[in-house]
């Protein structure tokens, strides 16, 4: 569940769902590489100021419920995201590379969309489950750490 971020000058609760398919929309995701994507995003919100509340994985696709601070934005969050997991899975998922003939993990475009704090995070969440037909939660943390 997201919380408030208190910061010295500013308290926020920035929630942004973040769809991005894999390239070519192959059917890349299973059990190892979602393992690995989790691994990876864990290892992220170490790193960065960006918490993971959900994660979930589609054969040719992943959604991201992902909380962050108003210094980074969308863009900066997705590319973050973006280059971090593809590098990650390319390496420890030799069977991906191949599918994808060597080339890149994600496609150049992405989904993001805002989410409220009061009713709108559990619809979303629940728009996320009945997406797809094979969705399988990967993640899901609700509580918040502090940065």
């Amino acid at each position: 569940m997201s919380n408030y971020i208190h910061k010295s000058h500013n308290v926020t609760v920035l929630l942004y769902h973040l769809v991005f398919p894999a390239k070519y929309r192959r059917v890349v995701f299973d059990e190892h590489v979602d393992g690995v994507l989790k691994e990876v995003c864990l290892d992220i919100e170490r790193r960065y100021q960006i918490k993971f509340v959900e994660i979930g994985a589609d054969a040719d696709h992943v959604h991201f419920l992902v909380q962050s601070v108003p210094t980074y934005s969308v863009t900066k969050i997705v590319t973050i995201i973006k280059s971090l997991t593809a590098r990650e899975v390319l390496k420890r998922c030799p069977q991906v590379k191949k599918q994808l003939w060597g080339g890149e993990f994600w496609t150049d475009g992405f989904f993001a969309s805002t989410v409220g704090k009061h009713g709108n995070e559990d619809m979303i969440g629940a728009y996320v489950k009945n997406q797809g037909q094979t969705y399988q939660m990967i993640h899901a943390d609700r509580q918040l750490e502090l940065f």
